[in-house]
């Protein structure tokens, strides 16, 4: 992701430089061509700027410093900041294109009203290896403990991603609060640290794509490039399940432009702008008439949209509120061990 903030204004001849819309995002999470495109035809003007994680826009947004009127977080910080009064309710009759939306993404367990987002791209988390060394049938989280593939194994540095593999090898949900089970799986992975490489971020990727690891954790919207450039690699999710994630379209509650926002919105979900959108990220789009659109190799890319039968035994990470503290102090536990 990009660390630095930055600042991307069109050149549009129609733009009114007294109509600005301040939009908050992931770093390289948007086609900078469609901002563009959005103020010619709108005539507002986009302030850009970017973060790294959920909690770094969350406090931001949270402190109040600069408002935005457009953000992009993850389900459970959704459910955080909706349940602590930070976003406002959407009026969907400013984004006739929600209908677009496919019915699945409706009424998700974190914004269960449907009230406070709109899904922007999705995904699953993974298993990455060389199925060029590898020759055994890879189907189970199991694999990122086997003392064959010692010193080979990347694991994320992300205690929610890492506990939540370690959780569902044990068959437990990855949203427990359960201490007794939370503990099972900062032993497991004290178990694993013998076996593995590194603890990765974005740099992961550059690690198994220049072969120094064979196996590791993923999200699928990062396979395509990893295999781009290494065509050794594939990518499965374990049959035990794993995290379904969704990033979406929020509005803060400090934001003094809501129907700008709900009209840069209903603009990212147009199908051929929504096509365009997903086949520069490389994410999974919510919206089945914008993947129709997506190139063959995309669209039927079973890494990006996988068998329903797989992700029925999947979940979205969820707020736990106070409960987080366990994994907190389990993961402190496991990284000074």
């Amino acid at each position: 992701m990009v660390t630095s903030s930055i600042i991307i204004t069109g050149c549009g001849a129609g733009k009114d430089s007294s109509k600005v819309l301040n939009v908050y995002n992931v770093g390289d999470y948007i086609d900078e061509d469609l901002i563009d495109e959005f103020e010619e035809k709108t005539g507002i003007k986009v302030q850009y700027s970017t973060y790294d994680t959920n909690e770094m826009m969350y406090q931001k947004v949270k402190s109040g410093s600069t408002k935005y009127d457009l953000i992009f977080p993850s389900d459970y910080m959704v459910q955080k900041m909706s349940s602590e009064g930070l976003l406002k309710k959407i009026n969907y009759n400013n984004i006739p294109n929600y209908k677009y939306i496919d019915k699945e993404f409706s009424n998700p367990k974190y914004d269960s009203t449907n009230e406070y987002s709109v899904p922007y791209m999705w995904g699953t988390l993974g298993i990455v290896y060389n199925k060029d060394v590898i020759k055994e049938k890879i189907d189970s989280w199991d694999v990122l403990w086997n003392p064959k593939y010692k010193r080979n194994i990347l694991m994320f540095d992300s205690v929610r991603d890492t506990m939540g593999v370690a959780l569902k090898k044990l068959g437990y949900s990855m949203n427990t609060t359960n201490q007794k089970e939370i503990d099972e799986a900062k032993q497991l992975l004290i178990k694993q640290k013998e076996l593995i490489l590194a603890y990765v971020n974005d740099d992961g990727k550059d690690r198994m794509v220049g072969n120094e690891a064979l196996i590791g954790i993923f999200y699928s919207g990062d396979v395509p490039g990893i295999i781009s450039e290494n065509d050794s690699l594939t990518y499965v999710i374990p049959k035990e399940g794993s995290n379904e994630w969704v990033d979406a379209m929020c509005i803060p509650k400090t934001s003094d432009n809501q129907d700008w926002a709900e009209e840069f919105i209903n603009f990212l979900c147009e199908p051929k702008i929504n096509a365009r959108n997903t086949e520069y990220i490389g994410y999974s789009t919510p919206i089945s008439k914008g993947r129709e659109l997506l190139p063959d190799e995309m669209k039927n890319d079973k890494s990006l949209y996988p068998d329903k039968k797989i992700l029925e035994k999947c979940e979205a990470f969820l707020d736990l509120g106070p409960e987080i503290k366990k994994y907190d102090r389990a993961w402190i536990e496991l990284k000074s061990y």
